[in-house]
């Protein structure tokens, strides 16, 4: 008995892995948020939209759960409000990992949408291997040739679907700056190389992206109260630190 409870110790010890520094995740949150009703320690849920690879494991899976939680929500003034979010967990395959993340980029609903949709309204007749589409930032993927081309000149692939693979682009003055996970291509959907911040949710702006103490608390902040409807896309970075 006690020979088997060590050995199902050591399995759950070696089925536990921590996503590794840098490593950018794509996540659809189908939880809506909304800072006067979320309450601490809501659970949320997403989506992995992309296959991810990894450094050290097997790639994550596109449509992998990612689950997290409210950490806080508060209102400020009449109508100003605060909104804490974490991510917590990535569950593929019957394995669990561990995720410490900063928030790069956050889009709405809409805004994602609109990245999947031809530039070109009257290409929405072709077949959508043949479309136009412009990534939320800018970037456009010209999918007849399988290509993403950013207005920093940097160039990706488009790998079929929403997937795009393609070299972030830092940006001190907007939050995302150098370090881990610039160095080669990335995972991104429906995001452009240079994307961050927030887009297509008005008066909404990340107060902290997660990546200083404490590390992995995602905060929005706005004058009015925040409403989010499910299918938001955030584009994370795994983090040091728990």
């Amino acid at each position: 008995m006690t020979r088997f409870l060590l050995l199902l110790f050591f399995s759950s010890i070696a089925a536990a892995q921590v996503l590794p520094l840098g490593t950018v995740v794509p996540v659809m949150l189908d939880s809506p948020l909304n800072a006067s009703k979320s309450q601490s320690d809501k659970k949320i849920e997403g989506r992995v939209m992309q296959d991810v690879l990894v450094v050290g494991m097997d790639r994550i899976r596109e449509r992998s759960r990612i689950t997290g939680h409210i950490v806080s929500a508060t209102k400020l003034g009449n109508s100003g409000s605060n909104l804490a979010v974490k991510f917590d967990v990535i569950q593929d395959r019957g394995r669990r990992i561990s995720i410490t993340a900063a928030l790069l980029a956050f889009a709405s609903d809409n805004a994602v949408s609109d990245a999947q949709s031809p530039i070109n309204l009257t290409s929405d007749r072709d077949p959508m291997t043949q479309w136009t589409t412009r990534q939320v930032g800018g970037d456009v993927v010209a999918r007849s040739r399988g290509t993403v081309g950013s207005k920093e000149g940097i160039s990706g692939t488009w790998l079929g679907g929403t997937s795009v693979s393609i070299k972030l682009t830092p940006n001190r003055k907007a939050g995302c700056p150098d370090g881990p996970g610039y160095e080669g291509e990335q995972a991104v959907w429906v995001f452009s190389s240079s994307a961050c911040g927030v887009y297509g949710v008005k008066d909404v702006k990340i107060e902290s992206t997660g990546a200083a103490a404490p590390f992995g608390n995602i905060v929005l902040s706005s004058p009015r109260n925040i409403s989010v409807r499910g299918g938001s896309g955030w584009l994370l970075m795994a983090v040091a630190g728990k």
